[in-house]
């Protein structure tokens, strides 16, 4: 068996002219949790429904447990837990009657009362019908059917949206625990600070192709410097007007720049100058993902 969860080759899905995914290359290993960050129509709900096969691709290929999500479907979903963007429940059923109907569909893969204990986790009522429910109540039913079978793999599309930021946390928490049991997280997000909470590696998606697979640390450490450097005599304005190279502020005390290229450069030119300290800021995911994405925030399908 492959040591890859999730493999995928220049997958490719076109919506008649329209564009949903390009070349998608992946390949997750076993046990990680990976963030697939991009905006709302970036691409992100379409891969995972070709790794369901809700959804067939134009090209390429999609596999999980190293079975082909088409060829061999039933099987290779057979231990993967699932939350889609878009929830559809049965309204007229209570949440109790609703856990209780997926525990028996699971057979030997349900965990008994597991459903109670995630419910109690959430704050979810079981005596309430669905169809009562606010938006992040039902949110909260989809995140239990999830996780409930305490699956190898977890495919999570966006899976806070709508709760609160209490319950939101403890949505992670359950992301993390899977992950301490040995078990696969596909995770798909806009909301940059979960995922470099929760992720070990992350994939950007822009408007249907993959343009950065990265370790998380590795993302925020390599992109870009921020620094904040005083000097001994402060240098004219446009000064540091390098390529790769953006200064942010400057006030008596010193200039606050970007560094993207250019270091060793830009390091000379500052010298003469005589830096007095120099002080390095963190570079948040956000950040990084404005900087490939900059004014642009369109893209296609979801």
């Amino acid at each position: 068996m492959s040591n890859f969860v999730i493999e995928t080759d220049k997958l490719s899905v076109y919506y008649g002219r329209h564009l949903g995914i390009r070349d998608i290359d992946l390949k997750i290993e076993r046990g990680e949790v990976f963030g697939f960050l991009g905006p709302n129509g970036a691409g992100k709900t379409t891969t995972q429904r070709v790794l369901l096969d809700v959804i067939r691709p134009t090209a390429g290929t999609a596999r999980m447990f190293g079975l082909d999500c088409q060829k061999e479907g039933v099987k290779a979903r057979a231990n993967v837990g699932y939350l889609p963007g878009e929830l559809s429940l049965y309204e007229s059923m209570k949440v109790r009657e609703f856990f209780e109907m997926f525990d028996s569909m699971l057979g030997e893969r349900a965990v008994p009362n597991y459903w109670k204990t995630l419910a109690e986790r959430l704050q979810l009522d079981t005596s309430r019908k669905i169809g009562k429910l606010s938006r992040g109540n039902k949110q909260k039913v989809g995140v239990v059917t999830a996780f409930m079978s305490k699956a190898e793999l977890l495919v999570l599309d966006e899976p806070t949206s709508g709760l609160d930021p209490l319950v939101q946390q403890r949505v992670l928490d359950l992301v993390q625990e899977a992950k301490d049991e040995g078990n696969t997280v596909f995770f798909s997000s806009h909301i940059l600070p979960e995922v470099q909470v929760v992720c070990d590696q992350v994939g950007i998606i822009r408007e249907g192709k993959l343009v950065a697979v990265e370790r998380v640390e590795d993302l925020t450490r390599q992109q870009f410097k921020r620094l904040r450097i005083s000097f001994g005599s402060m240098p004219p304005e446009k000064a540091f007007d390098l390529p790769g190279i953006e200064e942010i502020s400057r006030d008596e005390s010193g200039v606050t720049l970007e560094i993207r290229e250019n270091l060793e450069q830009f390091m000379e030119t500052a010298v003469p100058y005589g830096i007095r300290d120099i002080e390095t800021f963190s570079v948040s995911l956000e950040e990084i993902f404005l900087a490939y994405y900059g004014a642009n925030q369109g893209g296609g399908h979801a």
